[in-house]
C-alpha cells in the first residue's frame, strides 16, 4: 500500500513512513492510493473474532509489507489487552434501533485510546527497526492529549509534546495529561483555543529546519495511522448488527472529522453503512456546511462538550479530496483559498454528492443536558455530553428502518460538572484514576506565539544533547 498527499506535491510513502511523517511535506494529508475492499464472504469471516484479531485483519491492507502481519497481530493484542471490557468496544442498545458503541474502555476513558494505544506500539516497532528517535507534537481539545501521553510515556525512542488550550478542557482531561511524570512528556497550556493549538502544530511541521532537526512526528488524526486504527471498530459494530446482510447508519459526535471519516472509510472497504450523521455542538462548522454549503470560520465558543470545540475540521480535507475525484490541485487550491478567506468554496454538485452520504446535526448545551437526563431517566444509561449529542442526532436523523450506531466517545466521569448539572450526581472515576485530583500537575504556560512555542519544543527535544 502506497500513500499520496491530498495536495499532490509530496512523494508517496509506505505505511511506516506515513506513521513517522504525520503531515505531508506539502502541507497535505496522506491518503491510501486506493481503498482495500472486503467481499461479503470476507466480512462474514470476521464475525465473532476477538477485537484485536479483527483489528489486525482490517488494518493489514493499510500496513502492507511495511510490518509483518504476525507483528501487527501481536501489537494489536498488546494494545487492547488492558482495556476494561472483554469486548473492547461493546454495543449497548438504548432504544429501538439505537445502539451505543462504547469506545471509552481504554486507560484514558476516551475513543482516542483505540488508535493511540496501538500507535504507541507501532512507533516503537518501526523506530527500533530503524534505530531512530522522534519528537511527537500534538494538539488536543481534551482527549487526544491524554491518550497520546498514556501511549507514549516512558518509551525510549519517543519524546512527546502536547499543546492544550488553557482553561478550555475539563479538569479531568487536563489532569490526565499534566499529572504524568515520565521525563519524555511535556505539556504546554497555550493561551488560545484548540484551533490555535492545531495551527501551532501545523506551523511546526511547516518549519522544515525544525522538523528535520528534531525528527518531528504527529499523533493527531492528521496522521493516517490514527484513522486506520479507528476503522476496525465500525467493522465490529456493523457485523454485530447483521452486516454484510443488514445495512446500518452511524451517528458520530465530532469536531475534527477524523472519527466519522473512519466510518466512511469502512464503507469504502465494503461495510454497508447507509448514512453518516455528523453531530456538532455550538461550534457547528460541519453541520452548517451540510445544511447549506456554509463552510466558514467563526470564533470557537466554549461548551459542555469541549472535545468538539473546534473551528477548523482538519480531516475534512481528506473527504473533500475524495469527492473532488482525487484532484490534488483542486484540493490544494480550495484549502489555500479557505485559509486566505475563512470560507471554503465547494461546488454545488460536490456539496450535493457529499450530502447524499452525510447529514448534519447541531445541539445546544441546554439540549445536551436534557439528552443526558433523558437517557439516564429512560435507559438508566449515563452518557457523557459528547455521546449525548450523538444520541440526540440519532433520534432526530435516523433513516427509517436502519439501526444507528452511536459513537460513545468518552466516559461520563471525564465531565463530572456537566453530568451533575444534568442528573444531580457526579460519576465516580474508575479505580485506576481515583487519586487523580491529588496528584501534582506539571506543565508550562505559553502565549500564542510560534517562536516561543518552537523554542520550548526544540529545547525539550534537545535536552539530553
Amino acid at each position: 500500500m502506497r500513500y499520496v498527499s491530498t495536495r499532490g506535491q509530496a512523494e508517496g510513502k509506505d505505511f511506516a513512513d506515513v506513521l513517522l511523517a504525520g503531515l505531508a511535506d506539502d502541507g497535505g494529508l496522506y491518503m491510501p492510493e486506493s481503498w482495500p475492499r472486503f467481499s461479503a464472504a470476507e466480512l462474514r469471516a470476521l464475525r465473532g473474532l476477538p477485537y484485536a484479531e479483527l483489528a489486525a485483519r482490517v488494518m493489514a491492507p493499510f500496513v502492507g509489507e511495511a510490518i509483518d502481519f504476525a507483528d501487527l497481530q501481536a501489537m494489536c493484542r498488546r494494545a487492547y489487552a488492558g482495556f476494561s471490557h472483554p469486548a473492547v468496544v461493546p454495543l449497548v442498545q438504548l432504544d429501538t434501533g439505537i445502539f451505543a458503541l462504547e469506545l471509552f474502555h481504554g486507560p484514558t476513558l476516551a475513543f482516542k485510546d483505540l488508535a493511540l494505544q496501538l500507535a504507541g506500539h507501532l512507533f516503537e516497532h518501526v523506530l527500533a527497526a530503524r534505530g531512530g528517535r522522534v519528537c511527537i507534537a500534538g494538539a488536543t481539545s481534551g482527549d487526544t492529549g491524554s491518550a497520546a501521553i498514556e501511549a507514549m510515556a516512558g518509551r525510549s525512542r519517543v519524546d512527546i509534546v502536547i499543546l492544550h488550550p488553557e482553561g478550555r478542557t475539563s479538569e479531568v482531561q487536563r489532569r490526565q495529561m499534566t499529572t504524568v511524570t515520565a521525563p519524555n512528556v511535556m505539556n504546554i497550556a497555550l493561551k488560545g483555543n484548540f484551533d490555535d493549538c492545531q495551527d501551532m502544530v501545523k506551523a511546526m511541521f511547516a518549519d522544515v529546519p525544525l522538523r528535520t532537526a528534531i525528527s518531528l512526528s504527529a499523533v493527531n488524526s492528521i496522521n493516517f495511522a490514527r484513522i486506520a486504527a479507528q476503522i476496525p471498530y465500525y467493522f465490529a459494530a456493523a457485523l454485530a448488527l447483521g452486516a454484510p446482510e443488514r445495512e446500518v447508519a452511524v451517528a458520530v459526535p465530532t469536531g475534527n472529522f477524523g472519527n466519522v471519516l473512519a466510518a466512511w472509510a469502512a464503507k469504502q472497504m465494503g461495510v454497508p453503512i447507509g448514512k453518516f450523521i455528523v453531530a456538532s455542538n455550538r461550534n457547528d462548522i460541519l453541520s452548517r456546511f451540510l445544511a447549506s454549503n456554509d463552510m466558514s470560520l467563526r470564533p470557537v465558543e466554549e461548551s459542555l462538550s469541549p472535545s468538539m470545540d473546534i473551528g477548523v475540521s482538519s480531516n475534512f480535507e481528506r473527504l473533500l479530496h475524495e469527492f473532488l475525484g482525487r484532484d490534488a490541485q483542486a484540493t490544494a487550491r480550495t484549502m489555500a483559498d479557505f485559509r486566505a478567506t475563512g470560507k471554503m468554496s465547494v461546488a454545488e454538485d460536490v456539496w450535493r454528492a457529499i450530502r447524499r452520504d452525510f447529514t448534519g446535526f447541531r445541539l445546544s448545551d441546554e439540549a445536551t443536558l436534557a439528552e443526558v437526563a433523558r437517557t439516564w431517566r429512560e435507559a438508566q444509561y449515563l452518557a457523557d455530553p459528547h455521546t449525548a449529542i450523538g444520541l440526540a442526532a440519532a433520534r432526530a436523523c435516523a433513516p427509517v428502518g436502519l439501526p444507528v450506531i452511536v459513537a460513545a466517545t468518552a466516559h461520563p466521569a471525564k465531565f463530572p460538572d456537566a453530568i451533575e448539572k444534568a442528573v444531580g450526581f457526579r460519576p465516580a472515576l474508575p479505580p485506576h484514576l481515583s487519586g487523580l485530583y491529588e496528584r501534582q500537575e506539571r506543565y508550562v504556560t505559553a502565549p500564542n506565539d510560534f517562536e516561543q512555542v518552537k523554542g520550548l519544543v526544540r529545547n525539550f527535544a534537545n535536552r539530553n544533547i
